[in-house]
């Protein structure tokens, strides 16, 4: 999803020897929650399954800290949650490659993939998962709705990876737009805000709830958005990726990047919350998922080529299909994975919901809790990330 933005100009991510693969065993089906119509909804979903897996591929020889030598930390499990998606690369890669348990040693690794934030946060809740990777709006969503005592963001995860592609036969500049029936996943997700900012700022007017106006925003789903393009019923998309590069293959044109309305062409999509009751518990784990996720970025920086085939092979596994070529490389090559959660820029996705009627003004102090990241970092050499302002009080 997530996935996960908001834009600002209206205002919205080792060792490369894979450790021998350990038995992944599916357990059970994650729910999807439905959609609420006034709040904040969730981040970007293509259409993977639900699946509940756990790992039990132990710790790689050379893991660090506690994990070396497969040692168990303060829990015996840790219950991850991701989404079978590109922007969610750093849990496909790292978890491909070994990385998290090499980190975690005998503490062991169970997993759920879900299609869209709502169920993820949903699952956090009930502590059917205990760390999650998700876009900026179901992350702001989940810490409002529960006055701020759900979950932390610890880390960043990937920018970029959304774009606004149109029928070019209808649609030849973004003057154009005015009549015509563009796509969001979702009432309220990360794209849907971005989309309906962007029309504001362009002085159309759209009504939030029902999409009608001078543009005409229509939710849809991301798995049925091309097959809605291909018969003629949308004209575009505000969609991040792959669905992007996948309506580009059926004809579509790149009208708008998303990332180029946003300062230094970054904004988050993707970033890493976890239970603080988890996190109150088990600091210990939460490190080591940390020092997994940095080191999968660094991964994917180093090896380009080899992480897009591991992202590749795991939305295999977990969607029954690979994507080609033409929809992989550019998609993946859109995508920046990086630990800075970009805190900036989820202030602005929540500030472009409120604008917008989708959220009642928020309080997000205390959203961020990166002190753990900024001592894995530290530990590297790594200079510190910022909370722009909502780190822990």
């Amino acid at each position: 999803m997530a996935p996960n933005q908001a834009l600002p100009h209206a205002s919205a991510p080792d060792t490369p020897a894979r450790p021998a693969a350990g038995r992944i065993r599916r357990t059970a089906a994650a729910a999807v929650a439905g959609l609420t119509a006034v709040t904040l909804l969730s981040a970007c979903g293509y259409g993977s399954k639900s699946a509940d897996k756990t790992s039990d591929s132990g710790a790689a020889a050379g893991a660090s800290s506690a994990g070396a030598a497969g040692a168990k930390l303060s829990a015996d499990t840790v219950k991850i949650g991701y989404f079978a998606n590109l922007t969610h690369g750093t849990p496909l890669v790292g978890l491909q490659e070994g990385l998290f348990q090499k980190e975690l040693g005998g503490t062991q690794i169970k997993t759920q993939v879900f299609n869209a934030g709502p169920a993820e946060i949903e699952a956090l809740n009930a502590g059917s998962i205990d760390i999650g990777w998700i876009g900026p709006s179901p992350a702001i969503n989940g810490f409002t709705k529960s006055e701020g005592k759900s979950l932390k963001i610890i880390s960043g995860s990937a920018s970029g990876g959304v774009k606004l592609v149109v029928n070019p036969d209808k649609i030849a500049s973004l003057d154009d737009l005015k009549g015509k029936k563009i796509a969001t996943p979702q009432l309220g997700n990360t794209q849907d805000v971005a989309l309906l900012n962007y029309l504001a700022g362009k002085g159309y007017k759209v009504d939030a709830q029902s999409g009608a106006g001078d543009v005409s925003v229509v939710r849809s789903d991301n798995k049925v958005t091309p097959d809605a393009y291909k018969q003629g019923s949308i004209d575009g998309a505000w969609v991040p990726e792959p669905t992007a590069s996948k309506l580009v293959t059926l004809g579509a044109k790149v009208l708008l990047n998303e990332k180029d309305v946003w300062p230094d062409k970054k904004f988050v999509i993707t970033n890493l919350i976890v239970s603080q009751k988890f996190l109150g518990e088990h600091p210990d784990v939460v490190e080591a998922v940390l020092r997994g996720s940095v080191a999968a970025n660094a991964f994917i920086k180093a090896n380009p080529e080899k992480a897009k085939a591991d992202a590749n092979e795991a939305i295999k596994k977990e969607a029954g299909n690979a994507l080609e070529p033409a929809v992989l490389d550019p998609a993946w090559a859109d995508i920046d994975f990086l630990d800075d959660p970009l805190a900036g820029t989820l202030q602005a996705e929540a500030d472009h919901a409120v604008t917008a009627g989708l959220l009642k003004k928020p309080n997000l102090n205390g959203i961020y809790d990166l002190t753990l990241l900024n001592k894995v970092l530290a530990a590297k050499g790594q200079s510190p990330v910022a909370d722009a302002g909502l780190g822990s009080k």
